[in-house]
């Protein structure tokens, strides 16, 4: 009886922690470079070209994410600390510094994943 309900109790506990994340989901879609004009981000701080920062629409500030280039290859590992990019099939807003590490100053197609 005791083991049955420790059971039931675990098996409970597991169902509401939800999912254990094993993989990163990636995400497929358009990367775009940050216009600067020296202010804050969403999440408080100020903003900086040469850091390796990104925006995203849902992710949590702090999420490391690895952003991979579809043309060339090359990935960077970027903390997300913005909200955007708002343009429809925009997945993530890079800082130039970003940018320039996966070979591109506009506009490139990316994946992105959460690490």
């Amino acid at each position: 009886m005791v083991v049955r309900s420790l059971v039931a109790t675990c098996f409970l506990c597991l169902t509401l922690a939800g999912p254990v994340a094993t993989n990163a989901v990636a995400e497929t879609g358009i990367a775009s470079v940050y216009g600067y004009n020296g202010g804050k981000t969403a999440s408080g701080e100020r903003a900086n070209p040469r850091r390796l920062t990104a925006a995203h629409k849902s992710l949590p500030f702090g999420t490391m994410v690895k952003v991979t280039n579809k043309k060339n290859g090359r990935t960077v590992m970027v903390r997300i600390n913005d909200r955007g990019p708002f343009i429809r099939g925009r997945v993530i807003d890079l800082t130039p510094a970003a940018a320039s590490q996966l070979g591109f100053s506009g506009l490139a197609p990316v994946t992105v994943s959460a690490r």
